[in-house]
């Protein structure tokens, strides 16, 4: 039987897992003070580009030891910059349990062609963090945005570690308490949790990963837009706004508000009980469904932000063609953006839920979404 139409509507339909909603209340107005037309090594131009370094220092309560930089191509790139800069001196592991994750391990084996141990887990589970080798240099994700599957909280590696934890952070920063001790190289970019613009990355680096630029050189030539260092330095400019090629500044501008507005809400701590709240919601409505399921197996381990689901009638689960139908109806239908799982993920719905949604759009959203399962499921026979 089909039910009938719910009557509320989300206020906002995105529910995009990159490029994220804006925070409430924005408006491209705003940007007005951005530094257009200008050089961005020009004094005005590397204030801005200190202040979205500080101000990103800040919010995450990084410590002042660690250096932030703002390099190009978006975590991807930041990612790339670290594995190609600092691989090769010690025994790696790289780790995965999702599609980038994975695509991190591709990149190692086949271009850096480094023999790696490789670790790996299925779709909604992760593979045992605490059981890894620490001697050697771990790659991993923290929060698995095709999977919504995440390290869980208290989460830490040990002290006396002698190689380097590499983290793709990039749909866990600014949603997600991490445990800075325990990383050497973290990044993100700033179209996820904060929902501002794409093609810039984020490089956050410990004292132990700067020893190791300042004292390692790779067998393989560097790209220029990889290089961190310079005849066996640091180049500290990239860490304090002198950046490896042209940003966009009204990007920069961009993620400056998106900064503001988290210290509106308190910083780290607010930004957390957001996404928590959001996927809190989802969690709820699912536990008292029986057509869908979390895809994280465990609960220590489902993500916050990239909530990932799974339809269980027999004759639909796993179809993909049924799952587009129903994201496609509620995209039709004006309520729902973008939350089909990704392309390489098992088929399913993936549910956005960092700290720019509101719950109440989750909380309209989800009736709509038991409304096109049922449409779709009589239509199946």
């Amino acid at each position: 039987m089909i039910i009938k139409k719910p009557a509320t509507r989300p206020a906002n339909p995105r529910f995009s897992s990159g490029p994220c909603p804006k925070f409430p209340q924005y408006d491209i107005s705003q940007l007005g003070y951005a530094w257009l037309g200008r050089s961005h090594r020009a004094a005005g131009g590397k204030a801005k580009l200190h202040a979205a370094i500080e101000d990103t220092r800040a919010i995450l309560e990084i410590p002042a030891d660690y250096r932030i930089g703002i390099v190009p191509a978006s975590d991807t790139g930041a990612v790339e910059m670290a594995m190609w800069s600092l691989l090769g001196t010690r025994p790696v592991t790289m780790v995965a349990w999702e599609s980038f994750g994975q695509s991190w391990v591709t990149d190692v084996s086949a271009q850096l062609r480094l023999d790696a141990n490789i670790v790996t887990a299925p779709y909604g589970d992760i593979v045992d963090m605490q059981a890894l080798d620490y001697d050697h240099d771990i790659v991993f994700t923290w929060n698995g945005t095709t999977s919504g599957v995440r390290v869980p909280d208290n989460t830490a590696f040990p002290a006396d570690r002698k190689g380097l934890t590499i983290c793709d952070a990039t749909s866990a920063c600014f949603a997600m308490r991490l445990p800075w001790n325990s990383l050497d190289v973290t990044t993100f970019s700033w179209q996820k949790v904060l929902g501002s613009e794409a093609g810039h990355g984020m490089i956050i680096l410990s004292p132990r990963a700067v020893e190791r630029l300042e004292s390692y050189t790779p067998d393989w030539p560097i790209p220029k837009i990889f290089q961190l260092t310079k005849n066996g330095k640091l180049i500290e400019g990239i860490f304090q706004g002198d950046t490896i090629n042209t940003p966009s500044m009204l990007a920069v501008e961009d993620y400056l508000l998106a900064l503001q507005w988290a210290r509106s809400l308190g910083g780290l701590n607010g930004l957390i009980k957001r996404s928590h709240d959001n996927a809190q919601c989802v969690w709820d409505f699912v536990a008292k469904k029986d057509f869908i399921q979390n895809l994280a197996n465990d609960p220590a381990t489902r993500s916050t932000t990239s909530v990932c689901l799974a339809f269980n009638h027999p004759d639909v689960a796993g179809d993909a063609r049924f799952a587009k139908a129903i994201t496609k109806r509620l995209e039709d239908e004006g309520i729902a953006f973008d939350i089909g799982s990704y392309r390489a993920a098992p088929a399913g719905i993936r549910i956005w839920c960092g700290a720019t949604v509101e719950t109440a759009d989750i909380a309209a959203m989800l009736p709509w979404l038991e409304w096109a399962y049922a449409v779709e499921i009589e239509a199946a026979g």
